[in-house]
């Protein structure tokens, strides 16, 4: 059994209302069926922790049918996840953010989402 670093026993971690939501309250860490079955289990992970603008759109796309999406969208703001794609929304330094900001200068016009994932 692989332990995930937010599980953790790190004392207070989930206590109190500064408590964080960890891994285990959204996903089951029993494996059973439903669990398995959620996008982020079934699809390559690096996909959503990205800085491709493609894969992060793909990972928005697949989130946006996960059963689970409100749940691990609360767990990801309380541990304040400091990347990647949680609950739909792209994660940045702990904040939701949304579009990942790329090298260079700002594009005159914005690029929509939709554009890219068709």
């Amino acid at each position: 059994m692989s332990v995930l670093f937010s599980e953790l026993l790190i004392p207070g971690w989930a206590d109190g209302e500064a408590g964080k939501i960890g891994l285990g309250a959204v996903t089951s860490l029993t494996n059973d069926a439903e669990s398995l079955d959620l996008p982020c289990h079934t699809s390559d992970p690096e996909l959503f922790f990205s800085d491709e603008l493609l894969s992060i759109a793909t990972a928005k796309r697949l989130c946006g049918e996960c059963p689970k999406k409100a749940a691990c969208l609360a767990g990801a703001i309380s541990r304040a996840e400091p990347g990647g794609i949680w609950g739909g929304e792209l994660f940045d330094d702990g904040r939701v953010v949304a579009a990942k900001r790329t090298v260079g200068r700002p594009r005159l016009i914005q690029i929509s989402e939709e554009s890219l994932a068709s």
